[in-house]
């Protein structure tokens, strides 16, 4: 069968934001529980900035605020921050960074350097490997 729908769930992680400066954009933090797997997609809208970048780090811990946050080891992540970012002239694109790490929490944080107009980004959580079927 052909059904994704009923293997996934999907989390806000970024609501839609226009970033016109250079403060890090923060996700909500993703509670694991009952999921093997998540990946987190990156939309990206419009880039004003003729020459600002954007890196992507993935943070994971045990405690529901994250205040034992530490960035993820290369080995637990599915592709790299580095492929994950994007720079002024990627309007309209997407990229994604996958987790398959220990901890039950994670949390994307974006953060411009060189932006000074405005760039819309957004950020979605998707988990699957659920634990119980079908995923909520």
């Amino acid at each position: 069968m052909r059904d994704l729908a009923n293997h996934i769930s999907l989390k806000r992680a970024i609501s839609p934001v226009s970033v016109a400066d250079n403060t890090a954009v923060v996700s909500q933090i993703i509670d694991l529980s009952g999921y093997d797997k998540a990946v987190f997609g990156i939309l990206i809208g419009s880039i004003a900035d003729a020459d600002a970048t954007f890196a992507v780090l993935l943070q994971h811990g045990n405690q529901p605020n994250l205040s034992d946050a530490a960035d993820v080891p290369d080995s637990q992540l599915i592709g790299t921050e580095a492929a994950a970012g994007f720079k002024f002239d990627n309007d309209d694109q997407t990229r994604k960074i996958g987790y398959v790490g220990p901890k039950q929490y994670v949390r994307l944080t974006i953060t411009p350097t060189g932006n000074a107009s405005a760039a819309l980004i957004a950020a979605v959580a998707i988990l699957s490997g659920s634990r119980y079927s079908p995923a909520a």
